[in-house]
């Protein structure tokens, strides 16, 4: 079982599951529509109610149905990375990704580039609990050196490739 939240960037991550037979549990509304006709995979999503403008399924209990599933890893987006952790700008996001990542062992986070410059003013979590960042390769030497420093692995790919190119040495490419 992976967990992948709502969010353009991990919503890109529906094309290279297709082949996949995983159980998904996401928070996406989008994320789960393709999935479900587009490849085998089991899709789990939360009860509750879908918000039009963020995409996301989001149930108003505290006992709902992400409690009883476990992920050995979670993959997701942000809107924005600091030293303080990671950032959102929504405090209904906060409020589903909050459930989720609780739910998961390892927490990979999909960031472009330009999420190192966002501020926001909602901390979703603290680096420590983040293990990989996977970004693109104009991510400055400066940021991915901080995120090292903070025990983060960290993945580089160049957007036109389709290998990473910067890499912990003998680091195993990530594959839900």
């Amino acid at each position: 079982t992976i967990i992948i939240n709502g969010g353009t960037t991990t919503f890109m991550m529906a094309e290279f599951l297709t082949e996949k037979q995983l159980k998904i549990l996401t928070n996406s509304f989008l994320m789960a529509e393709r999935l479900l006709v587009s490849s085998e995979n089991e899709i789990i999503v939360p009860g509750g109610r879908v918000y039009r403008e963020q995409n996301v399924i989001l149930s108003p209990f505290d006992n709902d149905i992400t409690q009883h599933h476990y992920a050995t890893k979670m993959f997701m987006s942000v809107y924005g990375l600091s030293l303080l952790g990671l950032m959102e700008a929504d405090p209904l996001l906060i409020q589903a990704e909050k459930r989720l990542i609780s739910q998961a062992e390892e927490l990979v986070v999909l960031a472009d580039s330009s999420k190192f410059t966002r501020k926001a003013g909602l901390i979703l979590c603290g680096l420590d609990r983040v293990s990989t960042v996977i970004t693109d390769t104009d991510a400055s030497d400066k940021a991915v050196q901080l995120l090292e420093q903070h025990g983060i692995h960290v993945v580089t790919v160049d957007p036109e490739a389709d290998t990473p190119s910067r890499t912990a040495p003998n680091a195993p490419r990530y594959t839900p």
